[in-house]
């Protein structure tokens, strides 16, 4: 069993930063790529950032500049810095990661709780 804990939403100004955790705890035999989604009000759940276990990152466009994606593989965490905040960044942000299953030698995605990030004008 593995458990995803986020950490870290609220309500900022536009302009203002948070910055989001995600920590797995559990039996984690290997952490393979780790990422952000997000979902706003009736629309469909979009791929914010992505960082891969040799440290890669994609960005999704409407991002690029503003977040930044990072992790510690000691602690099997990951987090998303959001700078700049604009109200059209208001959503759910919900972290998945890629976990590495020995047994069924496959690898199986896990997600976390969701956390509401909201940017008022």
């Amino acid at each position: 069993q593995v458990q995803l804990v986020e950490s870290g939403g609220g309500l900022v100004q536009a302009g203002g930063s948070l910055k989001l955790s995600c920590a797995a705890s559990g039996s984690i035999a290997s952490v393979n790529n780790m990422g952000w989604n997000r979902q706003a009000p009736g629309k469909q759940r979009e791929l914010v950032a992505t960082i891969n276990s040799g440290g890669s990152t994609n960005y999704a466009d409407s991002v690029k500049g503003r977040f930044t994606i990072s992790r510690d593989n000691a602690e099997n965490t990951v987090y998303l810095q959001m700078n700049s905040l604009k109200p059209e960044d208001t959503a759910v942000y919900y972290c998945i990661i890629g976990f590495w299953d020995p047994v069924l030698r496959r690898v199986y995605n896990g997600w976390g709780q969701g956390t509401q990030v909201t940017v008022s004008s």
